[in-house]
């Protein structure tokens, strides 16, 4: 099959076509690098620069394509809190300009990478896909907003269109800025160091985070599967892990000195955060099958920034 990704060169979209591309799938990727690294994708990747509003660049890369994986978008939460626009600029702006680009072309199906996030803070866990959405960031609402556009304008113009909530993904090659950096590669790193973990508020707040590999899974599982059109889903492990546990699993993998201190006067985010599966075993055949501590002990082995 022919494929395009958006956001080819980031974390997922790397892995994502890595691996159709190993499938024997023709791939080819889309990326503006303000965040991906190019270096990451196979040589058999098919990659151009890009921004993913530039309609007259996706209509090129879309000819003769059967499916697309929409995956470009800025994905930090404290960031998006300080530059709302900008995430409304490229999470939906460009999610509308694909979709527009897709009806010129006649591609009929896309499936999106959505968050979490758009949950919020719910009482009842796990979260089910029915529960009414709570966004609490610019990001969210973002990531909602795609959601409404994709299945509307899909809907208006016979593409087919399924949103994928992803939770917390992690693994090989996920990135570490400086400003806001993802909480498992960077307590990796700190650990490997000997550092400083930093646990806002008590730690009690658990999330549900899910190896890249089984994410890639649910991706592809969503390329041919009957009767998703329209349909958002929910991609985790199922499980639900305090950072606490998280600390705890590191630290127990990688021995050292490494000091872990609880900030109380920082929020801790949500209370309590984790998919519930049913919809996804039903839907997508979907069933995760690497635990946390196998998935940190994954990162920590195939990551070149941690060998020791």
């Amino acid at each position: 099959m022919n494929f395009l990704i958006t956001g080819a060169a980031g974390f997922l979209g790397s892995a994502l076509a890595n691996h159709l591309s190993r499938q024997g799938h023709q791939v080819r990727g889309l990326d503006d690098l303000s965040t991906g690294d190019k270096d990451a994708l196979s040589p058999d990747v098919n990659f151009t620069r890009g921004d993913v509003n530039d309609r007259p660049k996706l209509w090129t890369l879309l000819q003769d394509v059967d499916v697309v994986y929409h995956l470009a978008a800025r994905v930090s939460v404290p960031e998006s809190v300080l530059y709302p626009r900008e995430y409304n600029a490229v999470n939906v702006g460009g999610t509308v300009s694909l979709m527009e680009a897709m009806r010129d072309v006649g591609v009929r199906r896309v499936v999106m990478a959505s968050s979490g996030a758009v949950y919020g803070g719910m009482a009842e866990q796990p979260i089910v896909e029915k529960t009414p959405p709570n966004p609490r960031s610019p990001y969210a609402v973002s990531k909602l907003a795609a959601e409404h556009y994709i299945r509307t304008i899909g809907a208006l113009w016979g593409i087919d269109t399924v949103s994928l909530r992803i939770f917390n993904a992690y693994g090989p090659g996920q990135p570490i800025p400086v400003s806001h950096p993802p909480v498992v590669p960077h307590f990796i790193k700190q650990t490997l160091r000997n550092g400083t973990l930093v646990v806002h508020n008590n730690g009690k707040q658990t999330r549900d985070y899910v190896y890249v590999d089984d994410v890639i899974t649910a991706m592809t599982a969503a390329t041919t599967a009957p009767g998703l059109d329209g349909l958002v889903i929910n991609v985790g492990s199922g499980e639900e892990n305090s950072i606490r546990d998280l600390v705890n699993a590191v630290t127990k993998i990688i021995p050292g000195k490494a000091e872990v201190i609880y900030n109380p006067r920082v929020s801790g985010g949500v209370s309590q955060m984790c998919a519930d599966l049913t919809l996804a075993k039903k839907k997508l055949s979907y069933k995760p099958s690497v635990s946390l501590e196998e998935g940190l002990k994954l990162t920590l082995g195939k990551d070149k920034r941690f060998s020791v």
